[in-house]
């Protein structure tokens, strides 16, 4: 099969997730700074993101180019991916025993120009004790998930609720990924 897509982005669970749907991608890893900027709100950060992987993946191929970021926010403070097992932890023991929102972007440069949705999901977890996050650190799946846990693994055995799209908390909203495809020309029923 010939690739229709190209994925700015080194995440298995989103080319999984694509691969879900019927498409086979070229993956092109860019390098965006992600640093926040001032006094900007977590939906336009993560927004902000998803373009610029989009757009950098662009230039390095002829294919429509899909760009995406997650991000998890806690009483309006983002939460990225954990820079040390510190830092996991006290991301962790924050969500423990409340709702945060994942936020998930997703843009498409192609025929149709640049165009981008972002999907927030409301996420409530149970409590979650320093013994237990301690352990869960210890399997590896937190240290490259933003928010510290992975709700398509073990990380789902603290969820007790969900509102909005599983999809976009493993990585891509795929209801408005198929849209935004469909825009671009992209077929999802060959």
């Amino acid at each position: 099969m010939t690739a229709s897509l190209c994925l700015a982005s080194a995440s298995p669970r989103r080319r999984e997730l694509l691969a879900s749907i019927g498409l086979d991608v070229d993956v092109q890893v860019v390098d965006v700074d992600e640093t926040p900027r001032d006094q900007e709100a977590p939906a336009a950060y993560v927004t902000r993101l998803a373009r610029d992987k989009a757009l950098a993946g662009a230039g390095l191929t002829s294919l429509p180019t899909l760009g995406a970021d997650t991000v998890v926010v806690h009483d309006g403070t983002i939460l990225g991916k954990p820079r040390n097992r510190m830092h996991a932890e006290q991301m962790l023991a924050a969500l423990s025993g409340t709702t945060h929102d994942v936020m998930t972007a997703v843009a498409i440069d192609g025929p149709a120009g640049l165009l981008e949705s972002c999907v927030t999901t409301r996420v409530s977890m149970r409590e979650i004790g320093a013994e237990e996050i301690a352990a869960y650190w210890m399997t590896g799946e937190p240290a490259d998930k933003a928010g510290g846990y992975a709700i398509q693994a073990r990380g789902a055995v603290f969820v007790t609720r969900l509102e909005g799209s599983y999809s976009a908390v493993v990585g891509l909203p795929l209801h408005e990924t198929a849209t935004l495809l469909v825009r671009q020309g992209i077929s999802l029923w060959p």
